[in-house]
C-alpha cells in the first residue's frame, strides 16, 4: 500500500537520488502536507501509542513532587518557568500542576506555565486540558520563545521523536545508510557517500560486525545543548524521560509505530509514527561538556518508586471498590514494572542542573 507521503518521497528520490534516515525521519513526522504530527492525534488508546501520562494521572504526579523537591533544592525561587517540550495532550503538565498547586502553593503562585508545541492539533487539546489554569500558561512555536528565568523543565517522550543519522559497518568503513528506490520503484534501504569519523564509535571490547549499525542524532545533542545553555544562563533543572540505553552501542533501533503494533519503519510514510531509542550516555556526555551538573539516569522503574508512585496509588486506592484499585495496580505495574509491555526498564530517565546540587531519588556520587 502506498501512502500520499510515500509518493512525494519517491518522487524526490527518482529526481535527486537516494535521502538519508534522517531526512526520511523528518518528513516522515513533519512534512507540512502529509507528516505525521502535522494530521493526526496520535495519543492515547485511539491513536497509535500510549504515553505514560495518558497511563496514569500517577506519572504526573510523581513528576509534579520531583519538581517541588528540586525547587526546594534550588532555594525556593520566585517567578519560576515550568517548561514542557512536546507536551502531548497536556495530560502531563496537568497532573504536575494539581500536584504543585496543592504541595506547593508558593511554586505554584507566582509561576508561570510555558508549552512548547509546534502541532496546531495538539495545542487546542492542551488548552481545553489546562483551561483551569487561565492566563498562568502559554504557548511557544520554539524553544527560544519561552522567557528568561530560573526554568524547571521536563520532557517526556521527546528525544525519540527528534530524528538521527544512521551509518552502516562496510569492509571500508562506516557509511551512512540512506532511503533509495529498489527495482520496482518501492522504497529500500541503501548505502551512501558520507563516512563516520571513527572517534564517534562508542569504545565496546568487540569490534563492530559487517552491516552493524551505528546511529548519532546531532539534532538530539543540539536540543540537549539548548536546554542546557537556558540553566546555565538562567539555573534550574531539567528532566528528561524516555526510552533508550544508557551506554552507547552498535544496533538498528528505528522503528514505526501504528495502531499500536510494530510496522516496518518504510511501509506507511506519514500514517505511521517514527522513533528511535536515545542515547542517554550521548546526552549525558553533552550536558557535561555544556558545563552543566549531571544529577545522574535511572530507570524509570526505580525513579517513579523512589519518589513514592507506590504509595501514592494506595492513597488513591484507599476506600475504592475492587475494579479501581486493580486499575491503580496495574497502572504502577506498566509505569514501574520491568520486563515487555512494561515501561520501568525501557525507559530511562536523566537530570541535569545549574548549579549543581543532588535530587532525590537520583544517588549521591561519592
Amino acid at each position: 500500500m502506498s501512502t500520499p507521503l510515500a509518493d512525494k518521497i519517491k518522487s524526490l528520490i527518482s529526481a535527486n537520488g537516494p535521502i538519508s534516515v534522517t531526512d526520511y525521519f523528518a518528513l516522515c513526522l513533519a512534512d507540512p502536507e502529509h507528516g505525521y504530527y502535522r494530521t493526526r492525534h496520535p495519543f492515547g488508546r485511539a491513536g497509535d501509542f500510549v504515553t505514560a501520562p495518558e497511563v496514569s494521572q500517577l506519572f504526573g504526579e510523581m513528576l509534579g513532587i520531583f519538581m517541588i523537591n528540586a525547587w526546594q533544592r534550588h532555594g525556593e525561587p520566585l517567578d519560576v518557568r515550568l517548561v514542557e517540550i512536546g507536551p502531548g495532550r497536556g495530560t502531563m503538565m496537568a497532573d504536575m500542576l494539581r500536584v504543585i498547586s496543592r504541595a506547593a502553593p508558593g511554586l505554584y503562585e507566582t509561576a508561570t506555565v510555558h508549552l512548547v508545541e509546534t502541532s496546531a492539533l495538539l495545542k487546542l487539546t492542551q488548552m481545553e486540558t489546562l483551561s483551569s489554569h487561565g492566563d498562568k500558561v502559554s504557548w511557544h512555536e520554539s524553544f527560544d520563545g519561552v522567557p528568561d528565568g530560573f526554568t524547571l523543565l521536563a520532557a517526556n517522550e521527546l528525544f525519540d521523536a527528534i530524528p538521527i543519522r544512521q551509518f552502516v559497518n562496510t569492509p571500508s568503513g562506516f557509511r551512512e545508510r540512506m532511503v533509495g528506490l529498489d527495482d520496482q520503484g518501492e522504497l529500500c534501504f541503501t548505502l551512501g557517500v558520507a563516512t563516520l569519523d571513527p572517534d564517534l564509535l562508542p569504545q565496546t571490547t568487540t569490534p563492530p560486525r559487517d552491516g552493524d549499525i551505528f546511529e548519532v542524532a546531532p539534532a538530539r545533542q543540539s536540543v540537549m545543548l539548548t536546554i542546557c545553555e537556558r540553566l546555565r544562563q538562567s539555573h534550574g533543572t531539567a528532566l528528561i524521560i524516555d526510552y533508550g540505553h544508557m551506554v552507547s552501542g552498535f544496533g538498528d533501533t528505528l522503528q514505526a509505530v501504528r495502531a499500536h503494533e510494530y510496522d516496518p519503519p518504510l511501509a506507511h510514510p506519514g500514517l505511521a509514527d517514527l522513533t528511535s531509542h536515545v542515547d542517554f550516555e550521548n546526552l549525558a556526555r553533552t550536558s557535561l561538556a555544556a558545563g552543566v551538573h549531571l544529577n545522574g539516569c535511572m530507570h524509570q522503574g526505580d525513579f517513579l518508586v523512589g519518589l513514592g508512585i507506590e504509595e501514592r496509588a494506595s492513597v488513591l486506592g484507599r476506600g475504592k471498590d475492587e475494579a479501581t484499585q486493580k486499575i491503580l495496580v496495574d497502572a504502577v505495574h506498566r509505569l514501574a514494572g520491568a520486563g515487555k509491555g512494561y515501561m520501568g526498564e525501557l525507559f530511562k530517565v536523566m537530570a541535569v542542573s545549574m548549579p549543581a546540587l543532588h535530587l532525590a531519588p537520583f544517588k549521591v556520587k561519592h
